[in-house]
């Protein structure tokens, strides 16, 4: 859980005195899980869009407890690996850094240096399991700690029950991420999509072993008429390794009962389970892919 989170760094680049508040409410031992939290499983991903630098949370330099840091200017090409906590109803309704509200029951975050916003995937190295998260705070402020999650992306992320987690933090470019993401975005039902990919729209899978049926033949999934009868899949993820793709790829063939293939596209290895013929198969695979783990796959074209 977080140590010095939310409000801290609104405040403390505001007022030099409140950084130094290392009790009371900024006291890890004071925060909780909410008394009676809602289902969260199935919170969207933030969706990645290009926005302008917060008014607040972004000054070169600021310091919390002694220790400086330095905001960076750009967060493209970030990637770092460290321990993930989360924050929950001790800050609930405060000021973030950015001086937006926190809601735990979004997808966002907070980071010591990142750009205020920022929209990154955070990848659980223990579990595979990924989110969109979109950073909007600074902190935690323990040194062995890389980023505070909102209590939703903690629970997405099955980091919960320990407290902390060993993840993957990568900072998405939002221009990149809306080229890359426009076709399927515009192909695919919106309640089939992940709306960030976090399992996102990065993450998906797909199916090639069945022909697709003829646009408008009875009983045909919609989704495949929408598209002219071209062949659908289901994908899991979008991933720029493609070591971590192909070892995705190994464990879903041992988890799912269809065919799973590796598409390159341009610097994204985009892992898909099918091909997907009708809804009750779709539903099938969606249901396998559930159990496995993946709670948002979304549906693409075969070409996609």
């Amino acid at each position: 859980m977080r140590v010095g989170g939310v409000l801290v760094c609104a405040l403390m680049l505001l007022m030099a005195g409140c950084a130094s508040d290392r009790g009371g409410r900024y006291a890890q031992q004071n925060d909780a899980y909410p008394d009676a939290p809602p289902d969260v499983s199935q919170v969207p991903d933030a969706v990645p869009k290009v926005e302008p630098l917060a008014e607040s949370g972004n000054r070169a330099t600021y310091e919390v407890w002694g220790e400086t840091y330095h905001v960076l200017s750009d967060a493209s090409g970030y990637e770092a690996e460290g321990k993930a906590s989360w924050y929950g109803t001790k800050f609930q309704g405060y000021d973030t850094a950015s001086g937006e509200p926190y809601d735990m029951y979004k997808m966002s975050a907070a980071h010591r240096t990142l750009p205020l916003p920022t929209y990154a995937r955070v990848t659980n190295l223990d579990n595979g399991r990924e989110v969109i998260v979109r950073i909007n705070d600074r902190g935690p402020f323990h040194g062995d700690r890389l980023i505070d999650l909102s209590y939703a992306a903690a629970a997405r992320l099955k980091i919960l029950k320990a407290g902390t987690g060993h993840v993957r933090v990568e900072a998405i470019d939002p221009r990149q991420w809306a080229e890359q993401h426009k076709r399927t975005m515009s192909s695919t039902p919106k309640g089939d999509m992940a709306e960030s990919s976090g399992v996102p729209a990065q993450d998906t899978i797909q199916n090639a072993d069945n022909k697709a049926p003829v646009a408008g033949a009875p009983g045909q999934d919609p989704v495949t008429e929408r598209q002219g009868g071209m062949q659908q899949y289901v994908q899991v993820a979008a991933l720029s390794s493609a070591a971590r793709a192909k070892a995705l790829e190994k464990r879903l063939q041992a988890q799912v009962s269809r065919p799973v293939r590796i598409r390159r596209k341009a610097s994204l290895y985009r892992v898909q389970v099918g091909p997907v013929r009708d809804t009750s198969q779709l539903d099938s695979i969606k249901a396998e892919l559930q159990a496995a783990g993946f709670d948002q796959p979304f549906v693409v074209s075969a070409t996609e």
